[in-house]
């Protein structure tokens, strides 16, 4: 597995309102997590390599002094960024906490707007998580799948693509998930199908219907890759 720098993060779409307001040479970094953290002595928890989330909550609460020793107790601890979300709590960056981040060298962001630190943390650790691999042999739905999860979209594509089927039972659900794979894999011939799964013909006919009663129509190019798609986020999920 290889490690994402911080550009590498930066530029992942969770992430493409943050401003960096120095550090601008260590952007090559590699971040081994990304953490929320409140607390000032943050620095006790990490082992390196991490980016930081916060609010500023607890930092618009103490002098400016204890603002710079904060970011140097980051920096010595090994972190490789902080990112403050400006708003309920910080309004701007204080003046001390980013001549600090200057002096250091160090990766100070700013969201200048609210956001889903959750979001954040799922992208990031995605790509994090991520095996390297030659992009010439990923499979071929693996940019769009990353998209989606990148950009906390994949729920809503599963629930648009594959809604109702997904609030089955267990049982009947795993059974027209297996049907719609074969369909999908055999181009919708009942009698591959059949074979593939190791049933008759008219159990396919029947659990058709049933497929069509939950989704509607699946009898054009868009929706086969829309199905596709989603099938691979659910493959993906349960690995």
């Amino acid at each position: 597995m290889s490690l994402p720098t911080l550009r590498t993060i930066l530029e992942l779409p969770a992430f493409r309102e943050a401003e960096l307001l120095s550090g601008h040479t260590k952007l090559d970094r590699v971040i081994g997590w990304v953490h929320v953290a409140e607390v000032l002595d943050a620095w006790r928890f990490l082992s390196g390599g991490e980016l930081i989330l916060s609010t500023g909550v607890e930092l618009a609460r103490v002098s400016p002094e204890e603002q710079s020793k904060f970011l140097r107790a980051l920096d010595q601890a090994g972190a490789h960024g902080l990112a403050i979300e400006l708003g309920q709590w910080m309004r701007q960056v204080p003046p001390e906490l980013l001549d600090t981040a200057r002096q250091l060298d160090f990766p100070l962001l700013a969201f200048h707007a609210e956001v889903r630190f959750a979001d954040l943390t799922r992208a990031a650790h995605e790509r994090i998580l991520r095996p390297s691999s030659d992009p010439q042999n990923d499979p071929p739905l693996q940019s769009i799948l990353d998209a989606l999860i990148e950009t906390g979209r994949d729920k809503h594509f599963l629930a648009r693509q594959l809604g109702p089927l997904l609030l089955l039972p267990s049982r009947p659900k795993t059974t027209l998930v297996a049907t719609l794979e074969a369909l999908l894999e055999t181009s919708f011939n009942i009698a591959q199908a059949a074979r593939r799964l190791g049933v008759r013909r008219q159990s396919i006919y029947y659990r058709l219907d049933q497929l069509h009663g939950l989704l509607g129509p699946l009898d054009n190019q868009e929706r086969y890759v829309g199905l596709a798609i989603a099938l691979a986020l659910l493959r993906r999920d349960a690995v």
